[in-house]
C-alpha cells in the first residue's frame, strides 16, 4: 500500500467522528479546555498500545481467540456505556463559563478516561492490525518505518483532539454551547452509550 493512501486513510479514521471525538467534546463542555487536552493525551498515549501489540504480533493471536476477543469487546462496551450514562445524569442547565468551570477532579482522571476509551475499542485495535500487516513486511526489514507510521498516528490523534478541546472552548462558540450546555451533555451521553451498544451487540 502506498505511504500517501496509508496516511490519507490514518487521517481519515482519526478525524471520523467515533467515542473519542465524544468523549474529548464532553470533557471540554464540561471542565475546560485542559480537561479536553488531557484526554486528548490519553487516547494518544492508547495508541502507543495499539502500536506496541500489533508490531509485536499480539494482536493477530487477540483476533484469533474469540473469546479473548469477546472480553475486551464487552470490557470497552462497558466503560463507554457508564461514560455515557454519566454525562446523561449529570447534565445541567448551570451557564458557568467553561473556562471557570471547577476542576473537581485531578487530570489524571482524563488522561485515563481518554487512554481507557481508545485502549479498550476493538475497532481500533483490528485497525492497527490490517494497517500494519501492510506496512510490516515478513521479514521484518522494514519495522523502523512501520515505527515511523505508528509515531505518525500518535500525533494525529493528539494534534486532531487538541484542536477539538481548544475549538469548542474558544470565546467563539462558547457563548452559543453555554445556551445548550444540558442538551449538548446529554447528546454526547447518548452518543457514548449508543457506540457501547453497538460495540456490545456486533458479532
Amino acid at each position: 500500500m502506498e505511504w500517501l493512501s496509508l496516511a490519507v486513510l490514518g487521517l481519515l479514521i482519526v478525524i471520523s467522528p467515533g467515542a473519542d471525538f465524544v468523549l474529548v467534546l464532553k470533557n471540554s463542555v464540561n471542565q475546560g479546555r485542559q480537561a479536553g487536552i488531557w484526554t486528548a493525551i490519553g487516547v494518544s498515549l492508547a495508541i502507543c498500545v495499539h502500536i506496541s501489540y500489533s508490531m509485536l504480533g499480539i494482536s493477530y493471536l487477540i483476533s484469533q481467540n474469540e473469546q479473548l476477543f469477546d472480553m475486551i469487546r464487552y470490557a470497552g462496551a462497558a466503560y463507554l456505556i457508564y461514560l455515557g450514562l454519566k454525562g446523561i445524569l449529570s447534565a445541567d442547565n448551570k451557564l458557568a463559563p467553561i473556562e471557570g468551570a471547577k476542576q473537581s477532579t485531578s487530570v489524571w482522571r482524563y488522561l485515563a478516561q481518554g487512554f481507557l476509551c481508545n485502549v479498550l475499542n476493538p475497532k481500533t485495535m483490528l485497525f492497527f492490525l490490517s494497517i500494519f500487516s501492510q506496512v510490516i513486511s515478513p521479514d521484518a526489514q522494514n519495522q523502523h518505518i512501520a515505527l515511523g507510521y505508528g509515531l505518525y498516528m500518535i500525533v494525529l490523534h493528539g494534534l486532531w483532539f487538541g484542536i477539538v478541546a481548544m475549538l469548542f472552548t474558544s470565546s467563539t462558540l462558547q457563548k452559543h454551547l453555554l445556551r445548550a450546555k444540558k442538551r449538548l451533555n446529554q447528546a454526547c451521553g447518548f452518543g457514548l452509550v449508543t457506540f457501547g451498544a453497538l460495540l456490545a451487540i456486533k458479532s
